[in-house]
Order: structure tokens, then C-alpha cells, then sequence
């Protein structure tokens, strides 16, 4: 039985890099449902946060084949761990002045907040859980949407313990690894995709 997993990934900042990861998926058959990608604190390295549909079997295969992709430097999949996860919203509402009192005590209930101001419309921008984020759109909904953007799911693990960290060679006491093993991003040639 497929259930919603969440993958991090973390991926040397190359071109190409979204493409051959998103394909891995593809090639599968597994429709990704959110997909985020940012930089991280550490120079070169993205991190991806992929939300699928997938199987119990189906989980290790895929993240076995991402470890096969030259600038995958790590994958933890943390659909069973605690972990924190965040959407954000940027949505357009109509609201008059007659209405706009009622929009506010909305943006208010969810805690929101009014971006941009015009005779005829607020531009509302929020974060929360995924439910937290499908409520917001069906308390705004009546007003009616003009416009509107989600990020997706972005996810961290809780707790002290980071997901991943990059050890140098001289801390380890061992030779550099060879690149497509490397938590190093340097060592990876300047375009692999």
C-alpha cells in the first residue's frame, strides 16, 4: 500500500542536479506530490525536501538509486521520525471594503499576515502545517481567490542531532572519499548532470 513519505536530500549545487533527481522519481512511476529545494547553511550543498507517494518496498529502492546520482550527497527519509513540517502561502483575496473586516478576522484566526493592500483585494501571506495552510484557502475561499502560490512541504527533523553533517578528511583520519561519495562538494566536478 503507497503512503506519503518525506525524503531530504541533500545535493551538490550543480545544474542539473533538480532534474536527474525529479527523473529518478519519474522513471519509477512515482508522482512527487511536493518538491522543495533551497541552499543550506553549508557552501555548495541544497537540500531537497521530496514528498511522494510510495510504498514500503518501493522507500529503500529509491533511496538506494538516489546514492547512485553523483551530486546526492545524503538522503534520510523521515516520514518516521519526529519532524517538523512547514508550507507557506502567498494568496491574492478580493476584499471590498464592505468585506474586507471579515477577511482580517480570518488572516487573524490563522494567525497570517496582510502583505499588500489595494482598494479591491489583500495580498495574505501564512505558514503552517499542510492543514493548517488547506484550512486557511477554505476560510478565504467565500472572499474569492484571485491568485495564489504554496511552496510545498518543507520538513527538519526535531531535536538536537543535525541530518546531515560534512566531516573533513583530517578529522576522520582518512583519505578524501572519491567524489560521487564525497559530503564534500568541492571535490565534485563543476557540472556532472
Amino acid at each position: 500500500m503507497s503512503m506519503v513519505r518525506t525524503f531530504i536530500v541533500y545535493v551538490a549545487d550543480h545544474p542539473g542536479v533538480l532534474n536527474r533527481v525529479s527523473s529518478l522519481f519519474r522513471r519509477r512511476g512515482y508522482n512527487i506530490e511536493s518538491l522543495t529545494v533551497g541552499h543550506t547553511h553549508l557552501p555548495g550543498v541544497s537540500r531537497m525536501t521530496v514528498v511522494v507517494g510510495i510504498d514500503a518496498q518501493g522507500a529503500p529502492l529509491v533511496e538506494a538509486n538516489l546514492y547512485k546520482l553523483p551530486e546526492v550527497l545524503h538522503v534520510d527519509d523521515i516520514t518516521a521520525v519526529p519532524s517538523l513540517h512547514r508550507e507557506l502561502i502567498i494568496v491574492k483575496v478580493t476584499a471590498s471594503q464592505a468585506v474586507r473586516a471579515e477577511v482580517m478576522r480570518v488572516v487573524e484566526a490563522f494567525r497570517a499576515r496582510v502583505l499588500e493592500v489595494t482598494a479591491a483585494s489583500l495580498v495574505i501571506e501564512a505558514t503552517g502545517s499542510e492543514e493548517v495552510i488547506d484550512s486557511l484557502i477554505e476560510g478565504v475561499r467565500p472572499y474569492g481567490i484571485i491568485e495564489m502560490t504554496r511552496t510545498g512541504r518543507v520538513a527538519m527533523t526535531r531535536g538536537n542531532a543535525p541530518a546531515f553533517t560534512v566531516t573533513a578528511p583530517e578529522e576522520t583520519g582518512k583519505s578524501s572519499a572519491p567524489f560521487w561519495n564525497s559530503a564534500d562538494a568541492s571535490v565534485l566536478p563543476p557540472n556532472c548532470s
